[in-house]
């Protein structure tokens, strides 16, 4: 593709590297179907391409690299029942899997806002960069569905319980979390990145980041970890709220506080989901899980209520059914992990 700046996604070849640009900057880059299959389609083409040697994505504008998926999109698909939704998280979990699996390095640049759909394209590269503007985070609780795109593998994966406290709270973290908890590795300051972005079309990927990053800043939740592990233990939603609620911590009392806004059935589904996902051998496999996970989610009354609260009227007073953690029960969450049906498997074609 050339540089023209209708195109969503930008694609060029600078001396040896690849470089992908996301570019829909007045909506922080959010990430459409046709984007995800444009992407595709260059990193399959730059496989083949001995001159490419190394791919580096980036998003345009100052906002972020990408806000995540088109949930508006979504929602308008849920209540009209569509197959739309399903076909794009099909091609963008295979997309996750790829950028995984690449043969080549692939440096994503994490600038400011990476949410949901941007941790799937950037937090499973082999090369993660973030800034001092960096603010990572899988929001989905919030609007009544799950940290997708491989974020219950990631997650699952991180020290401790730090993973399950962002799932379950759908926190933002900077730099230096970012890194301690396993989505990023090298912290590079903003005012270095064009300096970076120059040094690798011509040297070697790896070392062109390390020649430009610093030393990280300290990681907030680290510290915390003590409460977080104590209070996270286990596989019971409402022990754990309990266990928050109890704590002589303040910041366990307002997480307490803080989960029971979000979608109590999202909750319960999010971390049966990391659990599950500990133990699964492979990001393909978690993506798998995922990919059910969200046509179970697709039309519900939560998803459907969360976008609509947060996103569409934007009153941020979503009213979940069921509204309690005791009102979710086991056979529902159970339900969502259940294998497909033909009906579900007919919507595209696997």
């Amino acid at each position: 593709m050339s540089g023209l700046g209708e195109c969503s996604v930008l694609a060029s070849v600078d001396g040896h590297v690849g470089r992908l640009v996301l570019n829909r900057p007045r909506a922080i880059n959010a990430l459409t179907h046709e984007m995800v299959t444009t992407i595709r389609r260059v990193l399959d083409e730059w496989v083949a391409d001995p001159a490419v040697r190394a791919v580096v994505l980036t998003g345009s504008g100052d906002r972020g690299l990408c806000a995540g998926g088109d949930i508006v999109a979504m929602y308008h698909d849920g209540i009209a029942r569509g197959t739309a939704s399903a076909a794009f998280w099909a091609d963008e979990y295979r997309l996750n899997a790829e950028i995984a699996e690449y043969p080549k390095p692939f440096v994503a640049v994490m600038d400011g806002i990476v949410l949901g759909g941007g941790i799937g394209l950037s937090a499973h590269a082999s090369i993660r960069v973030v800034t001092e503007r960096s603010k990572l985070g899988m929001p989905e609780t919030g609007i009544g569905f799950f940290p997708d795109v491989g974020g219950t593998y990631l997650l699952s994966r991180a020290p401790g319980e730090l993973g399950t406290h962002l799932a379950l709270t759908a926190g933002l973290v900077g730099a230096g979390d970012a890194i301690a908890i396993g989505l990023a590795d090298w912290y590079v300051p903003s005012d270095r990145l064009p300096d970076l972005l120059t040094a690798l079309a011509s040297q070697d990927a790896a070392a062109a980041v390390a020649e430009f990053a610093a030393r990280p800043p300290e990681s907030t939740l680290l510290a915390e970890q003590d409460w977080i592990d104590s209070a996270y233990e286990g596989d019971d939603l409402v022990k754990i709220h309990r266990r928050l609620e109890d704590s002589g911590v303040p910041a366990a009392r307002e997480t307490a506080a803080l989960l029971l806004t979000k979608s109590p059935t999202s909750l319960k589904v999010t971390l049966r989901a990391l659990r599950l996902a500990a133990d699964l051998p492979s990001l393909p496999a978690a993506l798998e899980q995922e990919y059910r996970l969200s046509l179970r989610f697709h039309g519900s009354h939560d998803f459907i209520e969360g976008v609509r609260a947060q996103v569409i009227d934007k009153d941020r007073n979503p009213q979940w059914s069921p509204a309690t953690f005791d009102d979710v029960p086991d056979e529902c969450v159970a339900a969502y992990f259940a294998t497909l049906g033909a009906d579900e498997l007919g919507l595209i074609d696997h």
